[in-house]
C-alpha cells in the first residue's frame, strides 16, 4: 500500500520551486524507498506528537574566513 507521503512526492510538479525549507522536489524523489518509510515515520511521529525534533528547530552557523586573492 502506498503511503501518503510517498503518493504526495510522486505527484509533485517537477523543476518546482522550494519552499520555505529549501529543498527542491527531486531530492524528495531521490529518497528511495527506505528514505520514504523514514520520512514517513518522522512525519507521523510529528503529527501524533505535535513536537519538532530539536535538530529541526536549531541553527547552527559558522563564518568562513575570506581566503586572500581567492577568484571563487
Amino acid at each position: 500500500m502506498q503511503s501518503e507521503v510517498e503518493k504526495a512526492i510522486k505527484e509533485m510538479k517537477n523543476k518546482k520551486t522550494t519552499g520555505n525549507d529549501d529543498v527542491p522536489e527531486h531530492v524528495l524523489k531521490l529518497l528511495g524507498e527506505g528514505g520514504l518509510i523514514l520520512m514517513t515515520k518522522l512525519i507521523n511521529t510529528i503529527n501524533e506528537t505535535g513536537e519538532w525534533p530539536k535538530d529541526f528547530t536549531d541553527v547552527t552557523m559558522i563564518a568562513l574566513k575570506k581566503k586572500p586573492q581567492a577568484t571563487k
